[in-house]
């Protein structure tokens, strides 16, 4: 079991890169980290193990921690991992959730649409979409599905920034068309409309190589 301590200073790890707070390339220095925590090295260090198994730090031997800054080629590969597995989890789930992950699946859309902010966007977003795989028993499949979304949670939040809210509608309707095959228990529908929401962004990603090189991503 993991000690407290260790889950502590990883909850607020992870909140800081999947937020952005601590930008792909930045180095994670552990003295400062515990410092500031007020922890010692050893749980700081467990921390790290636990968001390298998640696809949220690396270690490199010279530069010690940080978090991974990854190439436009890097991340289209990594969308298209998304695009063969996440339908495969949404297939494995739909037939066990409930009608209240259904209900709480369209509370989440509703806010999607009702909200302007980025940051509460990505997170709706993702609250959203993990939802809908909680219902898959694979965890092994589960667990990889979480690390490629943290690894490519950075650059769609660029992406966002650069696309504004004019796009919005279009993630909004793709989202309608799969919560109504979520809730028809259709795997077949849900899996076509996945597979197009994720291949979309991607597609549009690959159309802006700034996302890849702008300033708040540091080495």
């Amino acid at each position: 079991m993991r000690a407290p301590e260790s889950e502590r200073v990883a909850e607020h790890l992870r909140e800081a890169i999947l937020s952005g707070a601590i930008a792909p390339g930045e180095r994670i220095r552990q003295e400062e980290l515990a410092e500031r925590l007020g922890a010692s090295r050893l749980p700081v260090r467990e921390a790290l193990r636990m968001l390298a198994a998640e696809g949220l730090t690396e270690h490199h031997p010279r530069r010690g921690a940080r978090v991974p800054r990854l190439g436009m080629h890097q991340v289209d590969v990594i969308y298209q991992m998304r695009e063969r597995l996440e339908p495969l989890a949404l297939a494995e789930s739909i037939p066990h959730l409930t009608d209240a992950e259904h209900r709480r699946l369209g509370l989440i859309q509703d806010k999607i649409e009702a909200n302007t902010d980025i940051g509460e966007f990505l997170a709706l977003d993702r609250e959203f979409h993990l939802l809908s795989y909680t219902g898959c028993a694979i965890d092994e499949l589960s667990a990889m599905v979480v690390r490629l979304w943290n690894t490519t949670q950075h650059y769609r939040r660029a992406f966002m920034r650069l696309t504004g809210p004019a796009r919005r509608w279009v993630v909004n309707a793709e989202h309608r068309l799969l919560l109504d095959a979520i809730e028809r228990r259709d795997v077949v529908d849900a899996e076509r409309h996945l597979t197009g929401h994720i291949r979309r962004t991607r597609v549009e990603l690959s159309q802006h190589p700034e996302v890849y090189a702008e300033e708040g991503v540091r080495r």
